[in-house]
């Protein structure tokens, strides 16, 4: 059973990702070059739809998709990948995409959820071996910023979750 950070609370992730045994799966995450492919079978699909974008991957491919997504997957495979800081600021504030912006992957750690969460993200499956007590703490560590960012996402942490 995985977990997800979702706002304030840990959930159980109900998202399933194509490859995974899927069978029945009602939420489906695929690959942007899957979804990219077949778009119309996508499309048709019963079920939500969420798609994933790795580092390389441009978002302006998915603009086309977003009305029929209801979650977006960036992921951050290691420390040094920070280009979903940006993919995430723009499917916001760009596209003004409005659903579930998920980061994934083994460079997500506490020390940076607070930094996800400026760029737009609202839900986090934290890297093996993080807590998720600990990372509901980090998400509220902070009260100034001083730089713009997705204020909406931080004040929803911030009265949402527990002082």
């Amino acid at each position: 059973m995985r977990r997800v950070l979702k706002l304030h609370d840990t959930v159980t992730d109900e998202w399933q990702r194509l490859g995974e045994e899927t069978t029945g799966a009602d939420a489906l995450i695929v690959p942007l070059a899957e979804l990219r492919a077949q778009p119309d079978t996508w499309r048709a699909r019963t079920g939500r739809l969420g798609a994933q974008l790795a580092p390389a991957d441009a978002v302006e491919d998915l603009v086309e998709l977003l009305p029929a997504l209801t979650l977006v997957d960036v992921l951050f495979p290691g420390p040094g990948e920070g280009r979903g800081f940006s993919q995430g600021r723009l499917l916001r504030q760009r596209f003004q995409f409005e659903g579930e912006l998920r980061a994934s992957g083994a460079a997500v750690k506490q020390d940076k959820l607070f930094l996800l969460a400026r760029c737009g993200f609202d839900a986090f499956a934290l890297a093996p071996g993080e807590s998720y007590e600990q990372a509901r703490r980090a998400l509220r560590s902070y009260s100034v910023a001083y730089q713009r960012g997705d204020d909406n996402i931080r004040v929803r942490y911030r009265s949402n979750g527990p002082s």
